[in-house]
């Protein structure tokens, strides 16, 4: 390091090569040995202290880089999203990833990934605690420098990006979704179109004292002042499109303008001339935030992160909303709950009929997999119509539920996690009886239409060798079917997301209300009658999307696996019930007991991973859209377990009332 430093004195030095050794010099071996990442700075803050040389060289060489490159693409275009489409951002990181682009030394974007080149760099850099930052400002004894003595470039370039980036957020304020979803720009002069007026004096300004070499003693708390308010507008359209719903490319707006705000905040720090400024841990901020931008610029996972947490949120908000309808807090909820899921429980014995008829029509593959499709489509849409309740549906929606009242990242108290205990402990005893409604109503309806069949047309619905299948198919390990029951779950949690999806959707795009106004509608059926229309469409939806699709879902990704060569199936629980009910008629009843019982475990165990997968899923992508993470659970699993063990009949049977179990909670 202190060699570098030497090398820094030297007038014909590259100031590119030097401070790239100097980086490489301060990066340490490994990523996780922030140790000696904290170790090489402070080493460097010493020698940078007891050297005044090395300190003066260091400035030179970082001014004379500065000083002879373009610096605005990288205020303002690093780490901001660009104005492209999500899939033209996923190709041209494909493509730029696997052809970068060359490397233009005039630019000091292209320089900065020169001197940052691994993908890890921001890892480490960001590990060094802020005070040690501040330590290497000390030592370089940044106080100590006078604005004039600033290279005059630098300040034009910063100016120049605070312009761009001013003329960018007028422009995204403006646009026809952000006022539909904020009508009083319409009415009062918007802050997006002052700021941009405002900036320009400012920066007309600021370019008169520099040309003057005088230091700029430009005042710009006003404009701050207009940035609060347009982040006023991004909070009352984000309030709006709760309610009204939301899409990706308002989600796209409103994160370019957070982008842009912040960055133009720190850029007004950067050239701000006053001691206080050249300490703000913005600065420190930016850089780093510059250094992660660089090094994440080909990630694709990062670009559809970036695009879809404000509309991840959205969905999973209309998802918490749905999962409060699966939660039972009194006895009779408790108890309409069984009953609604027998409902479905009888109609899921009629699908796994129809299932088992249309294998046996031996169609081609494709119309196999419409009318497997159709049948668990179909099925579904009318258990939902009917006010019935499939049980392995409730936790997509119910994950949402949880993740919305889990405590604060400000209260870590235990006690806080009392509510998401009562939450989680009603959830459950909600989930095991709408399993046990689904499973004890789907067995004796298919052993019923079983023995029906049978008596009725002289033969089984299946035979021995169909039935001898069908139970080895069952079989957690040999059968594959905890592997299949996982898939089942995959696709339960994206059903889930898809109905939220379309709920979010119905609002944003007003779909009842077009529905309701819908002029060929209102002559065939009358307006009230498309009124109340439009006003099922509102609250069914997604519901009715969901099933469909998980229909969709169910009945081809079997097919698919055929067709692919891989092993792809689904196993569900109520419908490996009912299969192995009609398995038992087919042996006449004759099957041994711990056979049969077997069998009974085995639909357990695809039950429970069928819950497990879904629940995990639906629950990860919750937290994520709340930008909190799973591991904030763990204070609740010892309170979980302590309120499990001392009255575990909470876990399985509900109060007769709220305020008997409030009371004893």
């Amino acid at each position: 390091m202190e060699h570098t430093l030497r090398r820094m004195m030297d007038a014909k030095s590259d100031p590119l090569t030097s401070l790239k050794e100097l980086v490489d010099a301060l990066r340490p071996g490994k990523i996780s040995d922030t140790v000696t990442a904290i170790n090489n700075t402070r080493a460097l803050c010493y020698l940078l202290e007891q050297h005044p040389e090395y300190r003066a060289a260091l400035r030179t060489q970082l001014f004379a880089l500065l000083g002879t490159t373009r610096q605005v693409q990288l205020y303002t275009d690093t780490g901001i999203l660009s104005n492209e489409s999500i899939s033209t951002a996923i190709i041209r990181r494909i493509g730029s990833k696997l052809l970068p682009p060359p490397v233009k030394p005039e630019y000091l974007k292209d320089l900065f990934g020169v001197l940052f080149p691994n993908h890890y760099d921001y890892i480490w850099l960001n590990a060094i605690p802020q005070e040690v930052w501040f330590e290497v400002g000390a030592a370089a004894h940044i106080e100590e420098l006078n604005p004039i003595e600033i290279p005059t470039h630098i300040r034009l370039q910063q100016l120049e990006a605070i312009q761009v980036l001013s003329c960018r957020l007028s422009a995204i304020g403006l646009e026809p979704e952000i006022v539909l979803n904020h009508p009083d720009v319409e009415r009062f002069e918007s802050p997006f179109v002052r700021l941009n007026a405002e900036v320009l004096s400012y920066i007309e300004r600021y370019r008169e004292d520099l040309t003057a070499r005088r230091p700029p003693d430009e005042d710009h708390l006003h404009i701050l002042v207009l940035l609060e308010q347009c982040e006023t507008i991004i909070a009352k359209v984000w309030k709006r499109a709760a309610k009204n719903g939301a899409s990706v490319s308002l989600t796209y707006h409103l994160l370019r303008l957070k982008q842009h705000i912040d960055r133009l905040k720190t850029l007004f720090q950067l050239v701000d001339s006053t001691p206080e400024a050249k300490h703000s841990p913005a600065l420190l901020g930016l850089f780093l935030e510059l250094v992660k931008a660089e090094n994440r610029k080909y990630s694709i996972r990062d670009v559809l992160a970036e695009n879809t947490e404000l509309l991840a949120l959205q969905i999973t908000e209309h998802a918490s909303h749905t999962g409060e309808h699966y939660i039972s807090e009194t006895r009779r909820e408790w108890l309409q709950m069984f009953r609604s899921a027998a409902g479905a429980g009888v109609i899921v014995g009629f699908m796994a009929l129809i299932k088992i008829l249309s294998a046996k029509a031996h169609l081609p593959p494709l119309l196999e997999a419409f009318a497997f499709s159709m049948n668990y489509a179909l099925g579904f849409m009318l258990i939902h119509i009917l006010h019935f309740t499939v049980a392995t549906k409730q936790p997509a929606m119910t994950a949402a539920r949880i993740a919305a009242v889990l405590p604060s990242l400000e209260n870590k108290k235990v006690d806080t996690y009392g509510e998401l205990v009562d939450l989680m402990v009603k959830v459950i005893r909600t989930q095991f009886i709408a399993i046990i409604g689904n499973v004890l109503l789907a067995i004796p309806v298919a052993l019923g239409i079983a023995w029906f069949w049978w008596y009725e047309l002289g033969y089984h619905v299946v035979d021995t060798t169909k039935a001898t299948k069908m139970l080895s198919e069952l079989q957690p390990i040999t059968g594959h079917a905890l592997f299949y029951a996982a898939i089942a779950g995959c696709c339960l949690f994206l059903a889930g997301l898809i109905s939220g999806y379309y709920d979010n959707k119905s609002l944003y795009n007003q779909i009842p209300q077009r529905i309701a106004a819908l002029p060929l509608l209102n002559k065939i059926f009358g307006e009230n009658r498309s009124r109340r229309l439009g006003q099922y469409i509102e609250h069914n939806l997604g519901a009715l999307a969901g099933n469909f699709y998980f229909g969709i879902m169910l009945g081809s990704i079997g097919t698919i696996g055929f067709l692919l060569g891989l092993p792809l199936d689904i196993r569900h629980i109520t419908f490996s019930a009912a299969n192995l009910a009609y398995a038992v008629v087919a042996f006449d009843f004759t099957l041994a007991w711990p056979i049969v019982a077997w069998g009974a475990a085995c639909v357990a165990m695809i039950g429970a991973t069928n819950l497990f997968v879904s629940f995990t899923l639906a629950l990860w992508v919750a937290m994520r859209s709340r930008k909190r993470h799973l591991r904030e659970l763990q204070p609740l699993w010892g309170k979980f377990w302590r309120r499990a063990l001392s009255r575990p009949l909470d876990l399985f049977i509900a109060p007769k009332t709220v305020a008997i179990e409030d009371k004893s909670a």
